[in-house]
């Protein structure tokens, strides 16, 4: 979503800009993931509880902002460098906590210590999430800014999806 509102603001070269901070986002919680933490957080589930509620109440939040949000996305609305766009997805995405559940919860299961040192494999896995998931956010960044006229017209049904999703992920974390 973030991706989508610099490309839609400051055009496509913004907009794939945003995605490559966000993938560095990414590449630092796959490393800490390889690290250890993972493994932390599943010896000690109170930890991983309070990151899955503090989560819950940062959707919630983020819900109730998209909610209230402007019917237009001015450029004043997102940030307007391509430079300030890969910082601000990088920090963006360093506190998301469905990233950070998502990396460290996830990927560990699909590894083996049968299958060589379990720090590889989820370097691997991660590998191969984050060169898909750069690709997906390259597209979006690209097409948001492509489409910003046609985007900025209906900006204000983006907005109460937007809160929509974040608002069902903040229910499913709490839930699951």
């Amino acid at each position: 979503m973030f991706v989508s509102l610099c490309g839609i603001a400051a055009g496509p070269r913004v907009g794939m800009a945003a995605a490559c901070g966000i993938n560095m986002g990414i590449t630092l919680h796959i490393q800490l993931a390889a690290a250890g933490v993972s493994a932390l957080l599943r010896a000690h589930p109170a930890a991983y509880e309070a990151i899955r509620y503090l989560g819950a109440a940062y959707l919630l939040w983020l819900a109730i902002q998209s909610w209230r949000a402007a019917a237009v996305i001015s450029s004043n609305s997102a940030v307007l460098t391509a430079g300030a766009a890969v910082w601000r997805g990088f920090i963006t995405n360093l506190l998301n906590p469905k990233t950070t559940l998502f990396i460290f919860a996830f990927i560990p299961q699909f590894t083996d210590p049968a299958h060589g040192a379990v720090w590889l494999q989820i370097l691997f896995l991660g590998a191969i999430f984050l060169f898909n998931g750069f690709l997906i956010l390259l597209f979006v960044g690209a097409t948001a800014g492509a489409l910003a006229q046609r985007l900025n017209r209906r900006v204000q049904v983006l907005n109460k999806l937007t809160a929509l999703v974040f608002a069902a992920l903040a229910v499913r974390l709490v839930l699951y």
